[in-house]
């Protein structure tokens, strides 16, 4: 699906050489959050983290229990990342390869406009036979691909 003059394939491929690393590594979240499990590992106390970053420590607890419900803000991981010597790192990694996922939503939006076109062939006698409909579909992803991207995305 690359198109070598395409600069959104480029970018698709540059963010998908920086993603790959990301996307092998176990990132899950410990169960009681990233901040615990690092102050715990360090041997660092709440109090000694809350004077680290200039808080109290109760805000370390409500912190932790925030980050372990999901309900904490990047600006208080960013500043507990300072605070336990570590780089806060922020990043959504797709669940598939991008230019994998632009075919799927392609195939699924052909799938969609084909469905109606040959639904009325088929009343007027003129469907297609198994081989043309895979063809027509195959021509509709690749045009859907190498025109305006966002026109994806336009159907639930």
């Amino acid at each position: 699906m690359s198109y070598p003059s395409d600069p959104r394939a480029l970018a698709r491929k540059h963010l998908e050489r920086r993603l790959a690393p990301l996307r092998a590594a176990d990132l899950s979240r410990p169960p009681r959050g990233w901040i615990r499990a690092l102050r715990d590992s360090l041997g660092m106390t709440a109090a000694q983290l809350a004077a680290r970053i200039g808080v109290s420590q109760p805000r370390i607890t409500v912190l932790e229990k925030a980050e372990a419900s999901g309900n904490v803000t990047l600006a208080s991981l960013r500043e507990a990342a300072e605070g336990l010597g570590c780089t806060f790192v922020y990043a959504l990694v797709p669940n598939a390869p991008l230019d994998d996922m632009l075919r799927a939503r392609a195939g699924a939006a052909a799938d969609l406009q084909l469905a109606r076109t040959h639904q009325t062939m088929m009343l007027e006698n003129q469907a297609l036979e198994p081989a043309e409909l895979r063809a027509e579909r195959e021509r509709l992803v690749e045009e859907m691909l190498r025109g305006d991207l966002r026109r994806l995305w336009d159907t639930p």
